[in-house]
């Protein structure tokens, strides 16, 4: 039987204009929005991940957005679960519903389903965390490439927590982490329609970098300030947070802060661009252009 129900699949790289889109098509289409965004989920980090204003929130309901203290665990397997109980129900009264972001892992899990991870061995982890802090980052790399050769080639080799999970994995497991990530596609109860979005690389670098240019002018450095008794939670691992501790910690001038969360922010769009862009078929638009955006989805639907 032919699923009558859609999920319209919105992706792409930070700063590209995800949220206003996403807004237009859920009014246009009458429907609610999915956050597919690993760190907008955090009621803390609001300023210095884009989060939806309040008064982008007030014009259509959104779903995981502000759903959790910084402090909460959380991960890709649990997102998957409650997305799918939140488009069972959003799905009882509508026949669409728009799922917007930029968290590869995250888009791929509702999508195409992810392999129950085990949960983290905290003996494990300590003993890993310990022959890091002595042994420094260049451990985890060769550990992983022994373990993993795969996901040593895709993650981000300078950031120490993608590489733990990866390796404390598959000791568990004893298979590779790649191999858990990349289970066959799992069948849905409903349809899906993906799109991605993108401009000019000049024009997306230079919005990146007003971006954070009006992050610093919102208060992000007494954001990140407020957040310095559990500045070691994972969530707060990430870029724009990173650099301000820097700067708290007397490491580098607000300025030299300033540009390396532009760069660092600049390099992880093409990163999304990248990972996004392994699916041939999938179409890409400017997000501007809404009403072909709009047609396209309506010859879909």
């Amino acid at each position: 039987m032919i699923s009558t129900k859609n999920l319209l699949v919105i992706v792409g790289p930070t700063a590209v204009g995800k949220t206003m889109l996403g807004i237009k098509l859920a009014q246009n289409f009458g429907t609610e929005i999915i956050s597919a965004d690993s760190r907008q989920l955090y009621a803390e980090m609001h300023n210095g991940t884009a989060a939806p204003s309040d008064d982008e929130l007030a014009l259509v309901q959104h779903h995981f957005v502000k759903k959790l203290s910084a402090n909460d665990y959380y991960n890709v397997s649990m997102f998957e679960m409650e997305v799918l109980q939140k488009l069972d129900e959003i799905f009882r009264n509508r026949n669409t519903a728009l799922m917007v972001g930029g968290s590869t892992l995250y888009v791929d899990a509702v999508c195409n389903g992810i392999d129950e991870l085990p949960t983290v061995d905290i003996a494990l982890r300590e003993q890993l965390t310990q022959q890091y802090n002595n042994e420094g980052i260049e451990f985890l790399r060769k550990k992983l490439k022994v373990l993993d050769p795969v996901h040593y080639q895709k993650v981000d080799l300078r950031n120490p927590n993608r590489m733990l999970k990866a390796i404390e994995v598959s000791l568990m497991t004893g298979k590779p982490y790649s191999s858990l990530l990349t289970a066959p596609k799992r069948e849905r109860n409903f349809k899906i329609i993906k799109l991605g979005v993108n401009r000019d690389r000049a024009d997306l670098f230079e919005r990146i970098n007003s971006r954070v240019d009006k992050m610093i002018t919102d208060g992000l450095v007494n954001e990140v300030k407020s957040l310095l008794s559990i500045r070691n939670t994972n969530a707060l691992k990430t870029v724009g947070y990173r650099e301000i501790f820097d700067y708290l910690d007397g490491k580098i001038s607000l300025d030299l802060a300033i540009e390396q969360i532009k760069t660092n922010t600049r390099r992880y769009a093409k990163r999304q661009i990248g990972w996004f862009s392994r699916d041939k078929e999938m179409p890409w638009f400017n997000p501007e252009n809404i009403e072909e955006i709009e047609n396209y989805i309506k010859s879909k639907l």
